[in-house]
């Protein structure tokens, strides 16, 4: 019976690791960085890519990311005159329920909504294009609180695509950036939306399109965000610390910046760049270790990895993928003649850069400083019109995709 016993647990601990255990509770997965810690995924794809597990349609328009948690994918749509999350299995991409947020803002082209949903334990976590913030129940839907930016803060956008971050909870707290003069940045108990701090940006930089960021600097945790006008430092308290604005645009500053080893790379398009940046050690001015127009990112993020940094460079009217040195921004490599890879967003598991170019074509790339190396090619079916700005997201050994009213659920596990 005892040797049984062990067998059984043996069995047990032999269980695929990403098997429930590798979800992807907010923007830009556990840590905020685009990387997934699974293993065990394809390192090439077939010709016709990996297989598809389900497709989910109908889901209303938008650019919303998904996130995945507790067995459920998670986003945000316009249907109708409405604004709304809704919850899928994750088994099957059946819908289980849909919340709605608002009244569908009428912001930008119009097509919906841009934030992924913050998972935490019971709480989901949602911000309308309008500043509508929801507290809901993940099992039901059902609204624990709600707060709006513009009226509870005094919030304001710096263009007019309306609000697309996605919120970020840490520990007993969750931040928002209303934009507001009095309150650019705010926190609230997450529990009850009640205010904890505001923190006012000298200057009163309007809200932007990227998604805050908690890093730590000489120890010390600070909360970072790409305002309208710049990037900003942030202490644990709700002090503001230090900015720098070399990589700001006046249209949209989008990518969250990317953070290791106490230096800072943030970029934005529209004829800007990206910079290195080593924030001060409490209040100051951080120092500048590089400034490059080699990586203009405009919103499909960066991914640091082994030393070098890969991400898409250009704006609204195109781009490609480039790969630039962590330390030096030096060009490693760029994909304006090569393989064809053009602007497109990132996401990273297993040694691989899961790639979505904006037209839908979606590559798998193992990370060279060297080359640009493609293992796998395909392109989704039923796509839009629109841009496929939604990032992939990995989660539990699947692939998924957004594109506008349909959500795409992709088999990545490698079979024993």
């Amino acid at each position: 019976m005892r040797r049984v016993s062990c067998c059984l647990l043996l069995l047990l601990l032999a269980a695929p690791a990403w098997a429930g255990a590798f979800d992807w509770p907010q923007w830009q997965g556990p840590d905020r960085n685009a990387r997934s810690k699974q293993t065990g995924l394809l390192k090439e794809w077939p010709k016709d890519g990996p297989p598809l597990v389900w497709e989910a349609k109908k889901l209303g328009g938008g650019y919303s990311t998904p996130s995945v948690a507790d067995g459920r994918v998670f986003g945000m749509s316009y249907r109708g005159k409405d604004e709304v999350v809704w919850a899928l299995d994750e088994k099957t991409g059946g819908e289980l329920w849909a919340a709605r947020v608002a009244d569908a803002a009428r912001v930008g082209y119009g097509e919906g909504s841009r934030c992924t949903p913050t998972v935490d334990g019971g709480l989901l976590y949602a911000l309308g294009c309008g500043g509508d913030l929801v507290c809901l129940d993940v099992k039901d839907g059902k609204e624990v609180w709600r707060k709006n930016l513009k009226r509870d803060f005094g919030g304001q956008m710096m263009s007019g695509w309306g609000y697309s971050e996605s919120p970020l909870v840490d520990g007993d707290r969750l931040l928002v950036t209303p934009g507001g003069k009095d309150a650019t940045v705010v926190a609230l108990d997450k529990k009850t939306g009640a205010l904890v701090w505001k923190c006012p940006v000298p200057g009163g930089d309007g809200a932007g399109y990227a998604s805050m960021t908690v890093v730590q600097v000489a120890g010390n945790k600070e909360y970072v965000q790409f305002l309208g006008k710049g990037v900003v430092g942030v202490s644990a308290d709700g002090l503001f610390l230090w900015r720098y604005d070399k990589c700001a645009n006046g249209t949209a500053n989008i990518s969250t910046p990317v953070f290791a080893d106490g230096q800072l790379f943030a970029a934005s398009a529209y004829g800007r760049g990206g910079a290195l940046l080593t924030p001060p050690e409490g209040a100051g001015k951080p120092n500048e270790v590089y400034f490059t127009k080699k990586m203009e990112n405009h919103h499909g993020g960066m991914l640091l990895i082994d030393g070098a940094l890969y991400g898409a460079n250009g704006g609204n009217s195109g781009g490609f993928l480039v790969c630039l040195d962590w330390k030096t921004g030096a060009v490693n490599w760029d994909e304006r003649d090569r393989n064809g890879v053009t602007k497109g967003s990132v996401a990273f598991a297993d040694g691989r850069i899961y790639y979505r170019q904006e037209d839908g074509t979606v590559l798998l790339i193992e990370p060279s400083t060297k080359e640009c190396l493609v293992r796998g090619r395909f392109k989704q079916p039923d796509r839009s019109r629109q841009n496929a700005w939604p990032h992939p997201v990995l989660a539990n050994g699947k692939l998924y995709l957004r594109d506008q009213d349909v959500l795409l659920c992709y088999d990545v596990a490698e079979k024993k």
